[in-house]
Formats: C-alpha cells, structure tokens, sequence
C-alpha cells in the first residue's frame, strides 16, 4: 500500500478547490459536501462527500473517472476497439482510432475517450482540435490523455474504495 495522508481541508481551501473545478468542468459542485485530501505517493487526491471526484496533476485540478456527472456531461471521443490497449497505456488519441464525436469542444476543452461497444469512459484527455476540425481530420492527434483506465491515479483510487 503506498503511502498516505488523508485529512479534511479547511472551508475556505475546500471551496476553493471546489469552485475552480466547477468553473473549469462547467457544472455545480456541492460546495456544502466535506472535502478531504488523500496525499500519497501519486498525488493529490481529492475526496467530495467521501467520492474521489478530484485529482491534482501539476498546476492542474481535473475529475477522475469516477467521477460521474462529468463523464455523463463531457464531450465523448468513440473509439473504435483496437484504438481500446493503446489508450489505455496513456497513448495520444489519434484520428484514425476515432469512430464518432459526441458534443462541442474547443481546443484545450477536456473530453471523455469511449469505448463504441459499452460507451465505457477509458480516459480524460484535452482536446488538440476543436470538435468540427477534429471530425474533419483523417490523421494526427486528436485528444492528448491526462488520466486513463490502469495509470497511478486510477490504481491507488481503486484501493481508497477498498
């Protein structure tokens, strides 16, 4: 088990973490949930009314995949099946690989990678297009992955539900 430190945030750092996210994810967080932090050997890992919704990489707060309502709301990028064991590897989502576009995008947006059999979310990436460019393009990247089915942060979440 990696290393851990876990403790709630004080109010005025909980609403601001939560507040960012909300602008950033275009959506409203509960800012009246408690919101914990799980330090440890992969990052920060933020918890909202108990659920890992939050992670911090670099600079940046961005959802897990767990965290529901944001896949549910997010643009979706299809995936054909054999594009599946390269994205999750972390692989850039190239535009061969992609089946359909789900949703508006700008570039720089976050988007949610789908399978096209189950609609599973496989990984959070940034769009390098914007969504009428991307489903014109035949070649080149298309989304670059941020967190993905099987890197650190899903593994060590995976064992915060345990």
């Amino acid at each position: 088990m990696p290393t851990q430190r876990r403790y709630p945030l004080k109010a005025k750092e909980a609403r601001q973490i939560v507040e960012e996210a909300s602008k950033n994810l275009k959506l409203s967080l509960d800012d009246k949930s408690l919101v914990e932090v799980v330090e440890s050997d992969v990052g920060e890992i933020y918890l909202i009314g108990e659920k890992p919704l939050l992670f911090k990489s670099g600079i940046r707060v961005l959802p897990t995949l767990l965290f529901s309502e944001f896949v549910a709301k997010a643009p979706k990028i299809v995936v054909d099946m054999g594009a599946i064991p390269y994205v999750c590897k972390g692989a850039t989502v190239m535009a061969p690989g992609i089946v359909r576009i789900e949703g508006e995008f700008k570039s720089g947006d976050l988007v949610i990678v789908v399978d096209m059999k189950h609609g599973k979310a496989l990984a959070l990436g940034e769009a390098v297009l914007d969504a009428e460019t991307a489903k014109q393009t035949k070649k080149g990247p298309v989304v670059k992955t941020l967190h993905y089915v099987s890197d650190k942060i899903w593994d060590y979440i995976k064992t915060l539900n345990e």
